[in-house]
């Protein structure tokens, strides 16, 4: 089992899991107090499970555009997009932040299960091409500041202008004197931000824990909360945030599930393209949709779809107790007839079907709530 820089706090205070190999927290207080502390006003989360992979040298650009769907030739420094990668059959290797650190500098973020796996990826395709391919993970921490008051904790201790940097927009700086790079991004649906903590590792944890701690201080008027990895899983599904493996993999294509915004078909190749171009042509026969259950019940992953006839048309990927709504929400795949929003289908729930919406991302109001919410906390 493998642990990040702040295990020590963790396992002092909170109720531990097994995530992608890592021990990490699941809870501190309490899943929903912890959720709704991020929805309504903020909340710390160590990420650092979550790799790091720094692409450097003359042909960065044009290597990073052959293996994502986006173009990062659309950033400007101190920018960032999210994309996918992908093999060949256009299946999704994996989803990813990529970040324009400088002209030919670019940070790579994976998913906990996949360091390994995109790195050995991207080494696989360097060939040709004039980079440096870094894998920092283990030398490098990541936090996660999330809610609309994440700007007003993280302004306490950053000697930038916080209200300057908009959303997926980057800046290196300093943090409690520890250097650190600092993206407007996040998981969750609210505003926040993503801090990567350089120079420190297990072995020497000393920054990371500097950070979290100035984190904690600063926001601890504001109502903070550490949280754990059960409140992220649960807002990042209110937000219809995809999890890979559970929601996307690599027998999923980006136009199946509804991330076809990241897929720049201008672009002169890209690994997947001719497949995600002739899948387009044929037409998409399943989608991701959102599910909001009407009534009493919890979806689940795994559990199958019916229409009103008694036909399988899709499964859940994702499902779970919406703190924030107080009822079953669920992410799944249906057939694409089915898709549209107001459809009305079954879940079978424990034997017994359950009445379900087809809905738009993100369950909540996003007037009320979420980055674009325009009510004032």
């Amino acid at each position: 089992m493998r642990r990040t820089q702040l295990y020590e706090f963790h396992r002092r205070t909170a109720n531990m899991t097994n995530f992608a190999g890592f021990e990490m927290p699941l809870w501190y207080k309490g899943i929903t107090e912890e959720h709704l502390a991020v929805r309504n006003n903020v909340g710390v989360f160590d990420v650092s499970h979550m790799g790091r992979v720094v692409i450097t040298g003359k042909d960065a650009e044009a290597f990073l555009n052959y293996v994502i769907t986006n173009d990062v030739a659309t950033l400007t420094e101190n920018s960032a997009l999210y994309t996918v990668m992908c093999n060949e059959a256009g299946g999704i290797v994996d989803d990813c932040v990529v970040s324009r650190i400088a002209k030919d500098k670019f940070l790579l973020v994976p998913n906990a299960a996949n360091r390994e796996k995109d790195y050995n990826w991207l080494v696989k395709h360097v060939r040709g091409y004039d980079v440096k391919v870094e894998d920092l993970s283990n030398v490098s921490a990541m936090l996660a500041i999330q809610g609309p008051k994440a700007e007003e904790t993280l302004q306490k201790i950053c000697p930038e202008d916080l209200s300057k940097i908009e959303r997926f927009q980057c800046v290196s700086t300093r943090l409690v004197n520890v250097d650190v790079f600092v993206s407007r991004t996040g998981y969750t649906g609210e505003d926040g931000f993503e801090v990567y903590v350089w120079n420190t590792s297990v072995e020497k944890p000393d920054n990371a824990v500097k950070v979290w701690n100035a984190v904690l201080e600063a926001g601890e008027p504001l109502g903070i909360e550490p949280c754990g990895l059960g409140a992220r899983d649960t807002l990042r599904l209110e937000a219809g945030l995809c999890l890979y493996g559970s929601d996307i993999d690599e027998n999923t294509t980006p136009l199946e599930a509804r991330l076809g915004f990241v897929v720049k078909f201008q672009k002169d190749k890209f690994i997947g393209k001719n497949a995600l171009l002739k899948q387009k042509e044929e037409g998409i026969k399943r989608r991701r949709v959102g599910l909001q259950i009407i009534g009493q019940g919890i979806p689940r992953q795994g559990f199958r779809i019916y229409d009103d006839k008694g036909e399988n048309i899709g499964q859940i990927t994702s499902g779970t107790f919406s703190p924030l709504l107080k009822c079953g929400i669920a992410m799944a795949y249906v057939q694409t007839q089915y898709a549209q929003e107001g459809t009305l289908v079954n879940v079978e729930i424990r034997g017994k079907k359950a009445k379900a919406k087809i809905v738009a991302f993100p369950f909540y109001d996003v007037e009320k709530y979420g980055y674009k919410r325009k009510t004032s906390v």
